[in-house]
């Protein structure tokens, strides 16, 4: 899942950027408000971590500004501001979630999740797809009842097919939400790991639509 990261703290940045990755999280950070604003329609985001002291923009303005303009990507604010009444207009403006410094990783990362799943009419930590089960906070796969070991690329993949379900998602979409601008990517990155889902889930698991891009397969094909 791609995650916009707006904070100037150098240390916490580094901190999220480095965690959140290791734990299948695509994350772009800026540090600057104003830039932060337009970023967030450069990409495909599943979801925003918001400070509100930031230079160029505040963070609730930031944020205002948004929903003004109907973007509707969930944000989970992170702030050092934590009386009562900040965090209620920090809600009210928009946000999804608040969470005050100091935080564990553990949480951020459970509170993206939980956001994303509610965005996709998710309402359990686990997607099922035929005999598919993916375990999206533990990040375990299994296949009728195996464990299969699949790496931080291919469980972003398969996340974001079985978020799709029904969908055909273009291959340009779909390396958008893998890799950041940081990423140097091969021109084939996206089939190299959707030939791998395939062998390790099943051929029929992901279905290619000629001309458009892929979608999931009948739940019955990976049975």
């Amino acid at each position: 899942m791609r995650i916009l990261l707006i904070e100037d703290d150098k240390l916490i940045g580094d901190g999220l950027k480095a965690g959140l990755t290791k734990l299948g999280f695509n994350l772009d950070w800026f540090t600057d408000g104003a830039i932060g604003k337009n970023a967030l329609g450069s990409a495909p985001y599943d979801a925003v971590l918001l400070d509100l002291s930031l230079p160029g923009l505040d963070g609730l303005d930031l944020l205002r500004q948004w929903r003004q303009a109907g973007q509707d990507v969930p944000v989970l604010i992170l702030t050092a501001r934590d009386a009562l009444e900040q965090r209620v207009t920090g809600l009210q403006s928009g946000a999804d979630d608040y969470l005050c410094k100091p935080f564990a990783l553990a949480e951020v990362a459970a509170r993206l999740q939980a956001l994303i799943r509610r965005r996709h009419g998710q309402l359990t930590p686990q997607l099922v797809h035929g005999s598919v089960v993916f375990d999206v906070a533990a990040r375990t796969v299994s296949h009728n009842g195996e464990v299969v070991t699949l790496t931080p690329r291919e469980l972003a993949v398969l996340e974001l097919f079985l978020n799709n379900k029904g969908r055909v998602l273009a291959r340009p979409l779909i390396q958008e939400k893998l890799y950041n601008w940081d990423d140097e990517v091969s021109s084939n990155a996206v089939e190299v790991h959707i030939h791998h889902l395939r062998r390790k889930l099943g051929n029929g698991f992901i279905r290619t639509v000629h001309g458009v891009g892929y979608t999931l397969g009948d739940a019955e094909c990976s049975a």
